[in-house]
């Protein structure tokens, strides 16, 4: 395998199109993945990131995690037919996950778990039904689960991964 050495300049043209979903950059994210995460910072080539790009690089960095403890991701971003939406499908072990990725900038107003309340976990949930539906609706195990990435100015992101953080309702099982 072939790796590349980036000048400052085309490190942040990689990383701009990384995080806003470019897929053309298989070798630098190959590279990428074999080094440490460091530091973060907000402002990049003298640039302010913008919300978004803090939440597709916090999704970015859990999905890793995840792939770093044993987790197959199998897809990122599904968007399902019925308006539900999923950030991560992941398999871990004999149990399908679908990963809810909560990203902030600080603690300072809560955890970001917080953030996924009753409107948020039925979106989830019709998401992965929507997945489960693709699937032929197996008879397997499900969880769903929040991964909480901090990123704070100038300190190594953390990721918390919260297991089994809400249920699925027995009524919307009862068809499988």
């Amino acid at each position: 395998m072939r790796h590349r050495t980036f000048r400052p300049e085309s490190l942040w043209r990689w990383l701009r199109r990384r995080v806003t979903g470019d897929a053309r950059v298989r070798e630098a994210a190959i590279w990428m993945n074999a080094q440490p995460l460091s530091l973060f910072h907000r402002r990049l080539a003298g640039r302010k990131m913008d919300r978004p790009e803090i939440g597709r690089m916090g999704e970015w960095i859990a999905a890793r995690w995840l792939e770093s403890h044993g987790r197959r991701v199998l897809h990122r971003n599904y968007r399902g037919v019925n308006r539900g939406e999923v950030d991560i499908v992941a398999r871990h072990r004999d149990v399908l996950t679908f990963v809810e990725v909560k990203t902030r900038t600080s603690t300072a107003f809560g955890r970001p778990a917080d953030a996924v309340g009753p409107d948020k976990q039925r979106l989830i949930q019709r998401g992965a039904m929507d997945w489960m539906r693709l699937l032929g609706n197996p008879r397997i195990k499900l969880r769903f689960d929040i991964a909480e990435v901090v990123l704070i100015e100038g300190e190594l992101p953390r990721v918390n991964i919260i297991e089994n953080a809400f249920q699925m309702p027995d009524s919307s099982l009862a068809g499988r």
